[in-house]
């Protein structure tokens, strides 16, 4: 059985101007969608329909073979045009049994979600298969006269949550549809239709300019969630300075000496790092006397002041105390980091750090530069 994803990505945006190559924590949103479908076992090729040359190059950007552009016509790149139509038109080019249609603008979706969508189909041999979240929500529809009706629910026999299995409700991330019915019907949705419940937060879609940040949060998130479970074992962190340990701002003095302000939580975290036996290292591009007061109040066991190429000093800190790469931390903020936390076993930055670093990042911290994201990392760790 041949199965194909299609994604639909239009240039024409008008809620979020460009919104299917803007950055979305740290990388375009359409790669969401694309690194999904690329990671599910079935899926044989991945389409991207768009009538947006720029789209088309920043899906190509991951470089699989397997991502392929299909140009849409103009007449189906319009506001009004149906998604449907998008998927008939895709069917005209190209052969397939199945069809998963993905949503970029739902990139909270993962290849388990899909794994897990084309095996129940599987299993109850439906036709076609829609995402849902579930959600205890009670429902009223509008009537004359200005009054409501409820649709879901007796309200004079209210369901307690824990006796009430709520409502199914469309979240807009996929929908998986077989050809024959797709070509006979015209509905992505055809035949006996099977749910696939994803997780709650799966409902927010990118509609909306103010949705933006609450996916970014959102994805954030779920990163984090996945770099815990699967933790490696950590016996060094190295930081940088700037952006990390401080906020990246630079007090100057009457006689131009740049002073710089630490927080008392990162101290506590590098102190507490120390005292489980294990090493922590400060790699940083500046050559700073505040800097350096300040590592030695701490008594960091590794101060590298003046380092443009931070990569080979972190291979020196390695060898040095006998401890892999794979079992080094590195905390940065800004791409002169990028390098270093490509090497080593946990790559971490602060909230704030640059977007590329955050892209690279396994574990964004809560915390800004200077905030005690370092302490957060600590208390990860520990």
């Amino acid at each position: 059985m041949k199965t194909l994803a299609l994604i639909p990505a239009r240039g024409g945006s008008k809620s979020i101007p460009g919104k299917n190559i803007k950055p979305l924590a740290g990388k375009p949103l359409l790669h969401y969608a694309l690194e999904a479908a690329l990671g599910t076992r079935g899926i044989e090729e991945v389409w991207v329909s768009s009538d947006s040359d720029e789209i088309l190059s920043v899906a190509r950007e991951l470089g699989s073979q397997r991502v392929r552009a299909l140009r849409r016509p103009a007449g189906l790149a319009t506001d009004t045009a149906s998604t449907e139509s998008v998927m008939l038109h895709f069917a005209a080019e190209r052969p397939f049994d199945r069809l998963v249609l993905i949503q970029a603008t739902s990139p909270l979706v993962g290849a388990r979600d899909l794994e897990g969508a084309l095996a129940l189909m599987d299993q109850t041999g439906a036709d076609s298969v829609v995402s849902v979240t579930r959600q205890h929500r009670f429902l009223w529809r509008p009537e004359p006269g200005g009054f409501v009706r409820a649709l879901n629910y007796r309200p004079e026999a209210r369901p307690r949550r824990q006796d009430w299995d709520g409502e199914l409700f469309e979240n807009g991330a996929f929908y998986i549809s077989s050809r024959e019915l797709l070509l006979t019907t015209g509905c992505r949705l055809h035949g006996r239709v099977a749910p696939f419940i994803m997780a709650p937060e799966t409902a927010v879609e990118l509609d909306a300019p103010e949705d933006w940040d609450t996916i970014e949060a959102l994805l954030h998130a779920k990163r984090k969630k996945e770099v815990l479970r699967g933790l490696p074992k950590i016996d060094v962190i190295v930081s940088d300075v700037d952006g990390v340990l401080t906020d990246g701002g630079m007090y100057y003095g009457p006689d131009g000496e740049a002073l710089k302000k630490f927080n008392t939580k990162d101290g506590m975290g590098m102190r507490l790092w120390r005292e489980s036996g294990r090493i922590f290292a400060v790699v940083t591009g500046e050559n700073s006397g505040a800097v350096a007061a300040r590592m030695r109040k701490l008594g960091v066991d590794e101060y590298h002041p003046g380092i443009a190429d931070k990569l080979p000093v972190v291979k020196e800190i390695s060898a040095k105390h006998n401890v892999p790469l794979e079992r080094i931390a590195y905390i940065g903020d800004d791409v002169n980091d990028l390098e270093a936390m490509s090497a080593v076993g946990l790559a971490a930055c602060p909230r704030d750090a640059h977007g590329s670093i955050r892209a690279r990042a396994a574990y964004v911290c809560q915390a800004r530069g200077g905030d005690g994201c370092v302490r957060e990392l600590v208390d990860r760790l520990i």
